[in-house]
């Protein structure tokens, strides 16, 4: 990593997230009464550059909201937040909505529509990844505006992480410039498995598995594995993403993958033990004060 390189940069997505909770999902063609939960800021994208900010890092966040009253709502959390960045505003299309069913317990469904998070482009992505030390992206934006923002960066010497999430089988043709490539295992198994992932071009896999176990896979090198924190989950919806931009701010930090994952661990957990996914509970102090427990 360049000593001329700093901070994070978060390429994605931001939606507003409608949360109902429900015991179960619903069948087809079944209506199922739930419970309003809220209306909470959210993306992957976002969630994990307010995750970042909250661990401590100077971060910015590169998205695409709508003229509209949501964008407004996302922009003022971001800022919140302490994160900077270039969040530009669509007139042709609205903000993102993601539809997010809490299931009891701790257990999330979610279905997004991407609105203007579709509009994210090639130049959008080069610009907003200019400078930093590590760069984060997802697969909710469109893949070419990815895949700039990695090689753009990758180029430059800063250290790349891919949310694999939504698993795409675009996502392989990404990895020859993926430092760190993050799945669950439901993802991990819809691209081919770590051995397809590795030998495809990513240096490294984290492997999470929920509130059990997360594992470093890497190319000839024995496996690491970092137990999670035992918890009681409220909600899930923003652990995964509380964990990438925890995972980005150690590692902006100069902190090693180790030591890294067990910082985003209790990220995860702490943001697991709030409703929303961008609860302000995640701090770099109560992230020093799960991690000391160990």
């Amino acid at each position: 990593m360049s000593d001329t390189l700093t901070g994070v940069a978060v390429v994605g997505s931001a939606n507003l997230d409608l949360v109902v909770a429900v015991s179960r999902p619903p069948r087809v063609g079944e209506t199922l009464l739930g419970t309003a939960a809220g209306r909470f800021p959210g993306g992957k994208g976002l969630n994990q550059a307010v995750a970042a900010a909250r661990s401590g890092a100077a971060t910015r966040f590169c998205a695409v909201v709508g003229d509209d009253e949501a964008g407004t709502l996302l922009q003022r959390t971001l800022t919140d937040a302490g994160v900077t960045g270039i969040l530009r505003r669509s007139a042709a299309a609205p903000t993102g909505v993601a539809h997010v069913l809490a299931l009891d317990g701790g257990d999330n469904s979610i279905i997004v529509a991407a609105g203007a998070n579709a509009e994210l482009g090639v130049a959008d992505a080069v610009t907003g990844v200019a400078g930093a030390a590590v760069v984060l992206a997802q697969l909710e934006i469109p893949v070419g505006s990815v895949a700039a923002a990695l090689r753009t960066a990758a180029d430059a010497g800063a250290v790349t992480l891919l949310n694999a999430a939504p698993a795409t089988e675009s996502a392989i043709a990404l990895l020859d410039d993926v430092d760190y490539l993050i799945v669950n295992e439901t993802e991990c198994a819809e691209l081919g498995g770590v051995e397809r992932l590795l030998g495809a071009g990513a240096d490294a896999v984290v492997l999470t598995r929920g509130g059990e176990v997360v594992s470093l896979h890497r190319p000839h090198r024995d496996t690491v594995q970092v137990a999670a924190f035992p918890i009681d989950p409220v909600d899930t919806t923003g652990a995964g993403d509380a964990f990438c931009g925890a995972l980005a701010a150690a590692l902006a930090a100069g902190e090693r993958i180790e030591r890294a994952l067990v910082v985003a661990c209790a990220a995860g957990a702490i943001v697991a033990r709030h409703h929303g996914a961008n609860t302000a509970a995640l701090t770099p102090e109560a992230v020093a004060t799960l991690v000391a427990t160990r």
